[in-house]
């Protein structure tokens, strides 16, 4: 089967699939309310400068302060002026021309950058930079080598400086001209609107989920775009026949009903949202994200090959190491991540687990560093966390559980209920108390009547139990 980018528009919801042989890929969604600022450019102005921090706040317009290190700060000073500018000399009001760089998060604002980047098809102009540089996942050094002597070639500018990206594997030195003159018409727009604009002000707006997928991920190795909307068909067939005619041919207006569902991915991102992954061999790994990193566990599950515990063990690894990479890609998790493999003794079992996960990493667009594997069998790992991921997106905090995730049980309940009844029973003395519980409680109340009886004889009440379906399990009233 091809490689797919399926898209489905809705008027509260925009949708990307990348699908690979079938297997979902990458999965991405956009709603108006929710639409990333990640890629924006603005003209910033600083509200306050902390150097214990080595941060300064900017006012970029929106509701949340950016955050900006005060050593990029300083870069982007001595970039326009020749003396070294100090933290000290960076003062309140000051306007700096920002990107963001990372979605905020909580109580987090934006994080923003002043080393601005605009991505073109194949190349990444970086203004205030004038370096060229080759994109890490072109590994072929012949390639290269290639790429970064066609750029010299095209004498493009001094002051600016571009990446090649990975995009650009085998493309033609006429190619890469064409997206530099691009990018550079573009950047000396921008600096015309920053000039005139008085900060806070947006400068430049990152494309659109649909544009952003193209200009990404619809590489030469992808058979079909299939979109389900005729007015988004149009949009995309205008844009791919500025910048990309070539592929215009490959580009499908789905006239269908439920274009995921027929693909059958609707079924695979419902799989996302959940904690547990099982694989072919009936092994499985359990997915954890917390506020400050991911935990992934690996279990051997049903695993039952008759072979050493070891190779067992190695075996297992191997498989889910190739699955995380991809569920990570998939739920686009970042921040600290530690991965709990089988324990295995044998060093060369382990490089080669390292060597599988890392090749199997190498297909994601995020950045990421592995520090290595320990004697524990735990993997410790960052990924660039950038966007609002598909589940915080998708999903609120339970508001049974309030996100905990787990609730108490009803025998805990019990307990806690006569706890209670003792502590209100003593502070107010009354005649009678009524109570009124989640009907599982009190069922579990009632197995237990002597506890209760020995509380009113205690007490000298009575006491009445009021069975209420509608109250949480936690929920105690007492009157």
């Amino acid at each position: 089967m091809p490689k797919k980018i399926l898209i489905s528009i809705e008027p509260q919801e925009k949708r990307v699939a990348i699908v690979n042989e079938g297997r979902l890929e990458e999965y991405y969604i956009e709603r108006p309310q929710d639409k990333t600022i990640v890629g924006n450019i603005y003209k910033g102005k600083i509200e306050a400068v902390l150097p214990s921090l080595g941060a300064a706040f900017v006012d970029i317009g929106l509701s949340k302060k950016g955050f900006l290190y005060l050593s990029e700060l300083e870069s982007a000073f001595e970039s326009f002026e020749t003396q070294k500018i100090t933290p000290s000399q960076i003062k309140k009001g000051q306007e700096v021309l920002v990107q963001v760089v990372k979605e905020s998060f909580g109580t987090k604002g934006p994080r923003i950058s002043c080393h601005i980047g605009l991505p073109g098809r194949y190349l990444v102009i970086m203004p205030q930079d004038r370096q060229i540089g080759i994109s890490r996942r072109i590994e072929d050094e012949k390639e290269r080598r290639r790429l970064r002597k066609a750029l010299l070639e095209l004498k493009l500018p001094k002051d600016v400086g571009f990446i090649v990206r990975t995009a650009a594997f085998g493309k033609s030195k006429q190619e890469l001209f064409r997206d530099a003159r691009f990018l550079l018409k573009l950047w000396k727009r921008m600096e015309v609107i920053a000039g005139n604009a008085k900060a806070p002000a947006l400068i430049y707006e990152e494309y659109d989920l649909t544009f952003r997928a193209i200009r990404d991920s619809f590489t030469d190795d992808v058979d079909k775009l299939i979109v389900d909307s005729k007015s988004e068909f149009y949009r995309i067939q205008r844009f791919i026949k500025t910048f990309l005619s070539y592929l215009a041919r490959r580009i499908e207006l789905y006239r269908g009903e439920a274009l995921f569902e027929n693909e059958d991915i609707e079924r695979q991102i419902n799989r996302i949202f959940e904690s547990k992954v099982y694989l072919k061999s009936k092994a499985y790994i359990v997915i954890e994200p917390t506020e400050g990193l991911v935990v992934i566990d690996v279990n051997s599950g049903g695993f039952k090959k008759k072979i050493g515990h070891e190779e067992a063990a190695f075996k297992v690894n191997c498989e889910v190491a190739e699955e995380i990479a991809r569920q990570l890609r998939l739920r686009d998790l970042g921040g600290i991540i530690v991965i709990d493999f089988i324990d295995m003794d044998k060093e060369e079992y382990r490089r080669e687990l390292l060597n599988i996960l890392k090749k199997a990493l190498s297909q994601d667009k995020a950045k990421y560093d592995i520090v290595g594997i320990s004697p524990f069998g735990l993997v410790e790992m960052t990924r660039e966390r950038i966007h609002k991921t598909a589940q915080m997106i998708s999903y609120q905090p339970c508001s049974y559980c309030q996100g905990k995730g787990r609730i108490k049980s009803p025998m805990t309940m019990s307990i806690y209920t006569l706890r209670e009844l003792r502590r209100f029973l003593k502070a107010k003395s009354p005649k009678e108390a009524s109570i009124t519980l989640n009907p599982a409680v009190i069922d579990e109340l009632l197995k237990d009547s002597q506890s209760l009886r020995l509380i009113e004889r205690q007490f000298k009440a009575n006491v009445n139990l009021i069975s209420n379906p509608a109250l949480h399990i936690e929920e105690i009233q007492i009157a």
